[in-house]
């Protein structure tokens, strides 16, 4: 018996060879053949080839692949070794006895280096920080020594028999030395053999006992481009007493001989196997076939095959095949010899702003190729991506949404997607949810954290939250303060344990106590002030919301402190449990948590581990959580998105590397300075960059006719070009060694497209701009978009054509009439188009308050001087603004509510004064009113705050045009419904600037003769206008030039102060209102200056229509005015 040595450039080629090998029985035909595997997508693809070959008819593809035990290279060595699932060398079973080796040994002079880094006897709190790093450090190093025994087995070897050596023969680096004794220590722990002993044992055995082991007698190793010394050494063993195969994919027979005489491991910096390299790209991507020729050379291999060579279409012509032919030859052609042809796009580099363009232009790409070939399928492309996280919601996006887009959407979403080998993580939340629970205990429970954790599925599930209940929980948080800490006791190790503002208890308690009492009430109970937006509907919703925020509470504080691993695994899963619910078809779901956690507990299992803190329990459990690999979506008759290691050698027709970015590919490694290995790298070792460097070459050689590569080549904010990533960029020069162009340009510019930044750029629509013959979009909404840009510019198109049609004229009510007058333009869009228009609204924040806005010391000095009306004394009105949690904490509030209740305090005493004199008790009543309009149509309503005669509101807002015009209108209407009256109006709030000689502003309208009929009819008739089209009234802007006009001021004075108001400067003005902006444009001049009074719209001396109606709608107000203005 022997090991087989079959090598192919192409895997298909190896893949046939094996049908053919396969297809002869062993010599017992109901044996189980074992081909072993590198990854998933390997196998997958693997026995769909051999289902053409195993069992087919003559002439046919009809076969079927059965009999075939496709195995990972690690199954089959742990069945040799007699480990299975148990092995207590493995890093996740070794990271105890690690923790344990450790834990005893940081008294030890050797461990001073490791003591001091955990922070033993450290009583700080760096200390206790330091010491959370116990497990952490335990895994890196649990994975260094398995390295270490996989990797270069000498190490080991000399440290179990006390040499501290590097494994070279060497002394150790003297920061190292902790390491020997260490793993001696280990090793003791562990008990049993080590993996070196337990590696001379098992090929002893392979050699002389064969019959001891349950395999077949023929044994095939498929598509490897990477094995350990130990690895190489076992399949020699076992090919002692049985057939071996080692289908290897070698890109070059020529470069094979050429390195025929080098074996063995050398320094890899010594190594100069390079030097027989005849083509760049095998020397700069090509180091882990070499090395790994070199090991096997080491090795007796009696038997060599060169699969399928003489089936290998060398095409030499064409980019693409002349650079394969080249790689495989192992030399550059003659460059001037070959001429790219102008519509070969066989390579295609792809250079774009930033990774969503990237999907963009690769489905064009795609559709484009499947136009053009109507042989290509779908199936035919394999689309390879470094970062397959970030892209895979731009790949949903942009691909697959055919039912929602129809046939009018882009022909992109009509082609069938399939994202393999992703993380558990995206496709079972409840491992997302045990992520975030362990992210959530020992940190801040901040607002934003906890509803993100509601927002999810499962979480939704089980509380019952549609997406309206989970908005009214985004309210109901804001509106209570809430901003992280569960409690006050939650915040001690923060220093604000006597703070117990803005936590959830405190918020919680005023959601729940406002199911039962109201915020008018005026009461408190301790430090709960009742929420005033609980209404009785939304009981149950405030229930869910306590329950939710209760339980999160009970699992992040049992996952604290110093616990046993059994402890922190049980709680996990309960927390999971008590915070998910799943339907019945997800209920694999529960079932893999229970695994991953189960899997944690068995490594553990015989081990004492009773020291575990939250730190150590992130680290054990991050990268589980994370997941693995899903199940394979390989090769299933659809578009294939993966990473580049499952299919990176798979042979497809079209081969697509999506995201060659700068800094992402290949891995940008960090070098572990505890690493032996990488203080003086062996060759055969390995390497994660070379690793990434041969998938792209494995990637390249897989093309069977196009090569597609993107890459972010400007970025997307700035335009500044960025370069490709360091293998792509040598691809490029190769190309200019590969071939020439008919005008001289390099290939590499012939072959790379700089895409311009938008869809719709011009360039993607022009036939020949991008590539030859055609344009290079199919984006139709792209087409439209191009065609609009390049017409000329034009003023945007007025909101409507034309007004719209009166609506039936009926009653009005006061409350729709002070709406209108508040804001015209709003009321058009809300009572006219019924739309409301969105505005940016203020997000949940995580950090305490420390200062207040303008709106936010409104809000509170508003609030204060209501309850001071009300009769609250100052004391009572300040502690019941304490208890809502909109305060800075300590004197960063009470320096706030110290400044606002000072202000409040004299307004609140003048309206009291104000409302005395109209009535002798100040207490207030509500008028109704109701006036005949004439027309059939009446006006009717309810004007508060009247205190006999007079109307006295009270604002703590800067006493301006919106407080005059609400009195202003409810007064006229007070006075058209009863005549008799000498109705007035006396309007309070802060002076209107700073430098006014009283702490108030005081507005007094009225008393009003017996034309107040008329002018409420003129108001509703606005009113009515303004209904079927947007009126040049704005509120501001109108009251500063109707207040300057009435100074005897000219058009031109009055209209330079009414741009204060309308412009933008220090503050954004009227002009930025999203209602104006939407209805006379961004950025536009004060609305109605170029256009004449309408009929009925007239007044005296004012030439537009902005004037007319400013001095139409404010100039009886100012006329009966007798204020301090």
């Amino acid at each position: 018996m022997v090991v087989h040595l079959h090598r192919a450039p192409r895997t298909d080629l190896l893949a046939d060879s094996l049908g053919e090998l396969l297809s002869v029985p062993s010599g017992d035909p109901f044996a189980t053949e074992v081909v072993v595997v590198p990854a998933r997508g390997v196998e997958r693809w693997l026995s769909q080839r051999l289902s053409h070959r195993l069992g087919a008819a003559a002439g046919r593809a009809d076969g079927i692949c059965a009999g075939v035990d496709f195995r990972s290279p690690w199954s089959l060595f742990a069945e040799v070794a007699g480990t299975g699932d148990e092995d207590p060398w493995a890093p996740e079973s070794l990271t105890w006895p690690v923790l344990a080796a450790i834990d005893a040994s940081l008294d030890e002079p050797w461990a001073r280096s490791l003591a001091v880094h955990l922070g033993h006897g450290d009583t700080t709190e760096e200390g206790v920080r330091r010491r959370g790093r116990r497990l952490a450090l335990a895994r890196r190093l649990a994975q260094l020594f398995a390295a270490y025994a996989d990797q270069r087995p000498a190490v080991v070897a000399d440290w179990s028999a006390g040499r501290d050596t590097d494994g070279l023969g060497s002394e150790i680096a003297e920061d190292l030395a902790w390491q020997p004794p260490l793993w001696r220590a280990v090793a003791e722990l562990v008990g049993g053999p080590t993996p070196v002993e337990r590696q001379a044992q098992t090929v002893a055995r392979l050699k002389q006992a064969p019959g001891e082991f349950e395999l077949p007698e023929r044994v095939s190793l498929f598509g490897h481009t990477r094995l350990s010394v130990t690895d190489i050494e076992l399949v020699a063993a076992l090919g002692e007493h049985r057939d071996v195969h080692l289908w290897l994919p070698h890109p070059s027979e020529a470069l094979w001989e050429a390195l025929a005489g080098l074996n063995g491991t050398a320094a890899r910096t010594a190594d100069r196997s390079h030097d027989a390299v005849g083509h760049p790209l095998l020397a700069t991507l090509g180091r882990d076939t070499r090395e790994l020729q070199r090991s096997l050379n080491e090795f007796s291999v009696d038997a060599i095959s060169k699969d399928g060579l003489d089936k290998l279409d060398h095409r030499g012509s064409g980019l693409l095949g002349w650079l394969q032919d080249d790689i495989r030859g192992n030399t550059v052609g003659e460059a001037a010899q070959r001429v790219l042809e102008p519509g070969d796009r066989s390579i295609q580099v792809h250079a774009c702003h930033g990774g969503e363009r990237q999907v963009e232009v690769l489905r064009e790409v795609l559709l484009g190729l499947l136009e053009d070939d109507p042989t290509l399928e779908p199936r035919d492309v394999l689309v390879m991506c470094p970062d397959i996280e970030t892209f895979a919601p731009l790949i949903e996006a942009g691909f697959g949404l055919g039912e929602m887009t129809g046939e009018t959407g882009h022909p992109g979403h009509r082609l069938r997607v399939k994202l393999a080998d992703r993380s558990l993580t995206r496709t079972n939340p409840l491992l997302e949810v045990a992520t975030r629970l362990l992210e959530l205990a020992g940190g801040r429970a901040g607002v934003s954290d906890v509803l993100d954790l509601a927002h999810l599925d499962p979480v939704r599930r089980r509380f019952g939250l549609n997406d309206d209940a989970l908005e009214q929980l985004e309210d109901w948080a804001k509106d209570a303060g809430i901003r992280w800490g569960f409690d006050a006791e939650h915040r001690e190790p923060f220093g604000l344990e006597t703070y117990v503002a803005n936590t959830w208890r405190f918020g919680m308690d005023r959601i729940l106590t406002g199911v039962a009492m109201s915020e008018d009430s005026a009461t408190w109970l301790d430090t709960t002030l009742p929420l005033d937006d609980v209404g009785s509907g939304s009981v149950e919703l405030a229930g869910k919301f306590a329950e939710l925020v209760d339980r999160l509470k009970d699992v992040t504080d049992e996952l604290a402190g110093v616990h046993p691993l059994a402890h922190w695994l049980k709680v996990i899963e309960e927390g999971v449990a008590a915070l998910t619910s799943v339907s019945t078809n997800d209920e694999w779901q529960s079932g893999q948590v229970t695994r991953e956690l189960s899997r944690v507990r068995d490594a553990a299992a015989g081990q004492k581990v009773e020291e575990l803190r939250l730190p150590d329990v992130r680290a054990l459990l991050g990268a589980r959580l994370a997941g693995r690999a899903t199940r394979a979506n390989f090769r299933t008759g659809t578009l294939t998105v993966s990473t580049l290691v499952p299919m990176r050698s798979v042979p497809h027709r079209v081969v697509c590397l999506l995201g060659i970015d700068d800094g992402v590919f290949p891995r940008v490694g960090i070098t572990d300075g505890d690493d032996l290995l990488a203080r003086d790298p062996q060759t055969g070792e390995r390497d994660p960059r070379s690793e990434d460097r041969q998938l792209f070459l494995d990637a390249l050689l897989a093309a069977t006719e196009t090569l597609v590569v993107t890459y972010t080549g400007a970025n997307e904010y700035s335009g500044q070009p960025r370069p490709p990533a360091v293998p792509l960029g040598e691809l490029l020069d190769t190309l200019d060694a590969t071939a020439v162009t008919a005008d001289g340009k390099p290939v590499s510019e012939a072959v790379t497209i700089r895409h311009p930044l938008q869809l719709f750029d011009q360039r993607n629509l022009t036939p020949g701009a991008l590539v030859t013959g055609h344009s290079f979009s199919f984006d139709k909404a792209a087409a439209a978009g191009a065609i609009a840009a390049l017409s000329d510019r034009v003023e945007p198109p007025d909101l409507l054509p034309a007004p719209l049609a009166p609506q039936q004229t009926g009653d009005v009510t006061l409350e729709e009439l002070l709406g209108f007058y508040r804001a015209p333009v709003r009321a058009f869009f809300r009572d006219r188009l019924d739309l409301a228009l969105p505005r940016d609204d203020d997000p949940l924040s995580d950090a305490l308050p420390v200062e207040l806005d303008g709106l936010g010391q409104w809000s509170v000095g508003d609030r204060l001087l209501h309850d001071l009306l009300a009769g609250m004394s100052e004391e009572q009105a300040t502690q019941q603004e304490w208890r809502r949690g909109v305060l800075p904490p300590k004197w960063l509030g009470w320096r706030i509510l110290t400044d606002v209740i000072t202000k409040a305090k004299p307004i609140a005493a003048e309206a009291l004064r104000v409302r005395h004199a109209g009535i002798s008790t100040g207490q207030a009543r509500a008028v109704d009113v109701e006036v005949d309009l004439g027309d059939g149509r009446r006006l009717t309503g309810t004007v508060p705050q009247v205190f006999g005669d007079r109307l006295a509101p009270v604002t703590y807002s800067r006493l301006g045009a919106r407080q005059r015009i609400e009195s202003w209108v409810q007064l006229v209407a007070l006075a058209a419904a009863d005549e008799d009256r000498p109705w007035s109006a006396w309007t309070l709030g802060r002076p209107a600037n700073s430098r006014s000689r009283t702490p108030f502003g005081l507005s007094q309208l009225g008393p009003l003769d017996h034309t107040a009929i008329d002018m409420l009819r003129d108001l509703v008739r606005l009113r009515d206008r303004g209904l079927t089209a947007p009126v040049p009234l704005p509120l501001k802007t109108s009251f500063a030039y109707a207040r300057q006009r009435r100074t005897q001021a000219g058009i031109d004075d009055a209209l330079y102060k009414a741009g204060w108001e309308w412009n933008d400067s220090r503050y954004e003005g009227e002009e930025s209102d999203v209602e104006q902006v939407r209805a006379w444009g961004a950025k536009s001049a004060i609305p109605g200056l170029g256009d004449p009074p309408e009929p009925g719209e007239e007044f005296d001396g004012e030439t537009s229509r902005f004037g007319a109606l400013s001095m139409r709608v404010w100039s009886p107000l100012l006329n009966a005015e007798q204020g301090s203005w």
